[in-house]
């Protein structure tokens, strides 16, 4: 269940399909993107040491 809230975070185009706020002259469409990399990530690894052995 957790690892879907990056999944629909990003499939709702709406929500982050704009220019503003910019971040370090980053347009935000492209750092919402990445910061959901990074998150993704992080929450793939909770998940994997969770339900580990």
């Amino acid at each position: 269940m957790l690892l879907l809230v990056p999944f629909v975070a990003v499939l709702w185009p709406p929500f982050y399909n704009r220019a503003e706020p910019a971040w370090i002259g980053m347009p935000f469409f492209y750092w919402y993107q990445l910061l959901w990399v990074i998150v993704g990530a992080a929450l793939t690894a909770i998940v994997h040491f969770a339900t580990g052995d």
